[in-house]
């Protein structure tokens, strides 16, 4: 199992890619389908009201993962 260590942004702040535990660095689609397939863990799957889905971190007080440092 690996967990998400680190994280890019875009120049709206938005989520675009996770760097996981082993150094892979993956799509913010390709991370949720790891999430879905187990592969992933300390982190869920969110439904927004729009119906998109938004990853949250479920390990300590970080779920937008603000606290998590940049990939570059």
């Amino acid at each position: 199992m690996e967990t998400i260590e680190k994280v890019q942004r875009n120049h709206l702040g938005n989520i675009i890619s996770f760097e996981t535990s082993s150094g892979r660095i993956i799509s913010y689609q390709k991370a949720i389908q790891e999430i879905e397939n187990g592969l992933i863990t300390d982190v869920s799957i969110q439904v927004n009201a729009d119906g998109s889905e938004r990853i949250d971190s479920v390990a300590g007080d970080d779920p937008d993962f603000n606290e998590f440092p940049p990939i570059f």
